[in-house]
């Protein structure tokens, strides 16, 4: 079983996972380690990451990027409406919820953002198993801190259709601090002061600022907060606008008039304001942009932190709100550690710098860093590793309020209930309790709207208990709810039961004196033990409870799953049948130019002719009623002409392995003189030896009278 960390980002997402005591980042299959956030649609098949990447500009309108901006997300909110900037393809609604239309497979089609992410996680579900050679099942996802029940909910939805199981959903900054936290061996214990450290990442699209404590084995979330609309694209952005105005006025062209040109200036601007983090000035140049115009342009940092400006004066704002919401002041931050890509910025770090009026770390990989606290993640909660236990408590993002209606015996009840704070432990469980006669409906909902990202609804759940009846003796039921955020940070009412107050016996303890001896002790033992009665609550039996959440139904997603598995199918055939028509195109061109060399000894002109005509004829059904064939077909075509080169090849094989036996005859046999002369020479040096012990003997005796005779 494997262990797999994914940061799933707006622009390209890393995977991440635990292996050879330790965590590695994979590459997909043109060796990136990161692979770019889209989904393609094309008139055979389906374009997932890489293959996407390569096909958009020529494909815009059918190329789905955001995908995480968008799920959960319905077409009216406002987040979606800027969005729509940055996604080429048409966004529509599709049964309430945010979705995109595509021509596929020749026809209009609408896919749902969670379908369309299911998609894409299928695709890194797939690049990861070609790497470890493994089926991968189970995965820990990042999100960001802002994400909603709702948002949270379609994440999981769509790795279910994917065929993934999420061990948890942890928070973008949760996952880096616990990358940052495990390797740490220095860290301080339980009674110490506890090491803070504030988390700043800024990406694609999101600034997220969280302060976290560490201590030895543990880490505390004491405070989020996240800028939605700070992000690397803004500065691209600025850059676009910049060059949109140069080139009117200097090329008059329009890029806002020309989809494909706004792609590609978008992308430069990207590669130019990477090189702007290393150096002074770059330039900017385009071949035939629009209209055959060339364009060439040249920017120095100078000018583009002028450009973005507006941008960088709210790069302290998510750094001052976590500071306000963990009571801290800037001074109590040991560390501050910054990751994503866009902390790159030479002005950003700046900024944060003078805000802190301390140096910056950057130990962590700026690019990899999440993935690998997922990955970690992965691991402590999989049996597969052993891992060294490191607690991790999140916290809440929202407020969360439930309500019921108000019961006709009590009717001084309040009706509703903050249950769950913002910034309370997570996950977390309460118990809450009613006095019901017959069955009620709870409804679960964000206590304050207005902070919840967009216009996402602040409805989370309903949930109906069955099975009330009243007591005859109290005529109520004491109704008690589990109510739990779990790992992910989703709410759910996971159990109900009802209890009944009861007189019970307990023992009380008499508190011995110090003076007691043995034989007091001895004499106590005899009396009976002290009891009391006291009332208590004693669980009679189980509530059923429906659930009515935002998560997609059983059929639904049974539904989800068996479309998905047939694009999947659909994908792999038509790459099964453009390998098979590769390889026939190969095949014709290699049997060709084999025919006039190597062959050519083997064949009767006849033959040649014969061939070379079928050759011919192959070639050109290829490129004419060949394109779109099928791959049993292009696997016919190809058996007919090895059927009639295999008499030609059959020759030429006869020819080299009867070379290769003579060849290796040949070494046999001066192999076996070899060995003839080398036992013959053995069996000489045996011979000289057993000669040499008499001639020692004869020189031993007479060596001493040799002596005496000198003397």
């Amino acid at each position: 079983m494997s262990v797999v960390g994914i940061d799933l980002g707006t622009l390209n997402t890393v995977i991440a996972v635990a292996r050879n005591r330790g965590v590695d980042v994979i590459t997909n299959e043109v060796s990136n380690r990161a692979t770019p956030s889209l989904v393609g649609f094309g008139p055979k098949s389906r374009y997932l990451g890489e293959p996407a990447k390569t096909q958009e500009i020529s494909n815009l309108k059918n190329t789905v990027s955001s995908l995480k901006r968008l799920v959960g997300r319905s077409l009216k909110d406002p987040d979606v409406q800027v969005e729509q900037q940055y996604v080429s393809a048409a966004l529509v609604d599709v049964n309430g919820q945010v979705g995109a239309e595509v021509s596929y497979l020749g026809e209009k089609r609408q896919f749902t953002a969670t379908e369309l992410t299911a998609m894409y996680l299928s695709k890194i579900k797939q690049t990861a198993a070609n790497e470890l050679r493994l089926p991968v099942q189970d995965m820990v996802l990042s999100v960001p801190a802002w994400f909603t029940d709702i948002q949270r909910r379609a994440l999981i939805d769509a790795a279910e259709i994917a065929g993934l199981r999420t061990l948890r959903l942890i928070n973008d900054t949760t996952a880096a601090a616990l990358g940052y936290g495990i390797t740490k061996l220095d860290l301080p214990g339980p009674e110490e002061k506890p090491r803070r450290v504030c988390f700043i990442d800024i990406g694609h699209s999101n600034y997220t600022a969280s302060i976290v404590e560490f201590k030895k084995g543990e880490l505390a979330v004491k405070a989020t907060a996240c800028d939605r609309h700070f992000g690397g694209r803004d500065f691209n952005l600025a850059l676009v606008n910049h060059f949109h105005k140069e080139f009117k006025g200097k090329y008059k062209i329009d890029i806002t008039t020309n989809p494909k040109a706004m792609v590609r200036v978008d992308a430069a601007a990207e590669k130019l304001k990477k090189i702007l983090s290393a150096n002074q000035q770059a330039p900017m140049n385009i071949e035939s942009l629009m209209n055959d115009i060339d364009v060439t342009a040249m920017i120095t940092r100078q000018e583009f932190e002028a450009l973005v400006e507006p941008v960088l004066n709210k790069a302290t704002a998510p750094i001052e709100k976590a500071l306000a919401e963990a009571k801290l002041t800037k001074d109590d931050i040991d560390f501050i550690e910054l990751v994503g890509g866009s902390t790159r910025v030479p002005a950003l770090k700046e900024r944060i710098q003078a805000f802190f009026g301390k140096t910056l770390s950057f130990t962590l990989n700026q690019d990899e860093a999440i993935a690998r606290g997922c990955a970690f993640s992965c691991a402590i909660l999989s049996p597969v590793f052993k891992v060294r236990d490191f607690a991790v408590q999140d916290i809440c993002s929202y407020p969360i309020e439930f309500s019921w209606e108000k019961d006709a015996d009590i009717p001084d009840e309040d009706t509703s209930l903050t249950v769950f704070n913002k910034g309370n432990v997570l996950p977390s469980t309460k118990i809450l309790t009613f006095y019901r006669k017959q069955a009620f409906d709870l409804e679960a909902r964000y206590a304050k709207p207005e902070e919840l990202p967009g216009k996402v609804p602040a409805f989370i759940g309903r949930f109906s208990v069955k099975g009330v009846k009243a007591d005859p003796k109290t005529e109520f039921m004491i109704c008690k709810l589990k109510a739990r955020v779990n790992i992910h940070g989703v709410l759910n009412v996971e159990s109900g039961y009802y209890v009944e107050d009861q007189e019970v016996e307990e023992e009380v303890k008499d508190e011995a004196k110090e003076g007691d001896d043995a034989m007091d002790t001895d004499d106590k033992k005899d009396d009976k033990p002290k009891t009391r009665k006291v009332k208590k609550q004693v669980r009679k039996g189980d509530l059923p409870i429906v659930a009515g959440t935002t998560s997609l139904d059983e059929p639904a997603k049974n539904a989800a799953t068996e479309k998905e598995s047939a694009m999947v199918m659909e994908d792999k055939l038509v790459a099964d049948t453009e390998e098979k028509k590769n390889e026939l195109e190969t095949y014709i061109y290699d049997m060709r130019n084999k025919l006039d060399d190597q062959l050519a000894d083997f064949a009767s002109e006849e033959e040649k002719d014969k061939l070379r005509s079928k050759l011919t004829d192959s070639e050109d059904w290829l490129y004419e009623d060949g394109e779109d064939a099928t791959k049993a077909i292009y696997i016919a075509k190809m058996d007919e002409i090895r059927a009639m080169a295999g008499p030609i090849t059959q020759r030429y094989f006869e020819k080299v392995e009867a070379e290769r036996a003579a060849v290796q005859a040949k070494l046999d046999a001066e192999a076996a003189a070899k060995r003839a002369e080398a036992e013959s020479k053995k069996a000489a040096e045996e011979q000289a030896k057993k000669e040499e012990p008499a001639k020692d003997e004869v020189m031993t005796d007479a060596q001493p009278e040799t002596e005496e005779a000198k003397e």
